[in-house]
């Protein structure tokens, strides 16, 4: 099979649509995100590429903590309208219910099955985008979310995107076992 050129605007898929939280002003604000994801292992680190054009960033710069809210696939409206309403001139703190954790500077929603609490360790400045990366402090799931204590992201039905095409979608079906599907090709050590 022969490859063609697909061009340097190319992301990998899909991608996890989250909200990053901020306390801007005094009020809860989030942004819609799809550039996340898990960086470390311990102590546990993930991370966040937002434009610097954006609200959120110089807030997440001054407060040096952030959460990561994961929202279900049936919060869409939600979700999209927090990220093409700009915390510059629109308040979304009522947008959701928002609760609070260990570093008080991190709103958090209630509706979303998993949040995330973070304490900014690094900054990476690129020429569109800091790089935030942030320790995990703590985590808080619905327990309906959840199978032998842990999340479950059939039950959680996380909300995806693809670009450039900006399109949302849901979770499909369970694929395989990491980790472990590929053992059989062990036997095989000429693959």
């Amino acid at each position: 099979m022969s490859k063609i050129s697909a061009g340097t605007n190319v992301f990998t898929y899909p991608m996890p649509v989250v909200l990053v939280g901020t306390q801007a002003n005094g009020k809860a604000n989030f942004m819609a995100e799809g550039w996340v994801s898990r960086a470390n292992i311990n102590p546990p680190m993930a991370t966040v590429a937002i434009g610097k054009s954006h609200y959120t960033p110089q807030h997440i710069i001054k407060n040096r903590t952030f959460s990561i809210c994961t929202p279900t696939a049936k919060q869409l409206e939600k979700v999209d309208y927090c990220g093409i309403a700009s915390g510059k001139n629109t308040d979304k703190s009522g947008v959701f219910k928002v609760f609070y954790g260990d570093l008080k500077t991190a709103p958090m929603i209630e509706d979303c099955p998993l949040c995330i609490e973070c304490k900014l360790v690094q900054t990476i400045d690129l020429p569109t985008h800091y790089i935030f990366v942030g320790e995990i402090v703590a985590s808080y799931a619905e327990e309906l979310s959840l199978s032998n204590g842990r999340p479950d992201m059939k039950k959680i039905n996380p909300l995806l995107l693809t670009m450039p095409d900006n399109t949302y979608w849901a979770l499909g079906a369970q694929a395989g076992r990491a980790w472990n599907d590929g053992k059989k090709l062990m036997k095989h050590p000429s693959i």
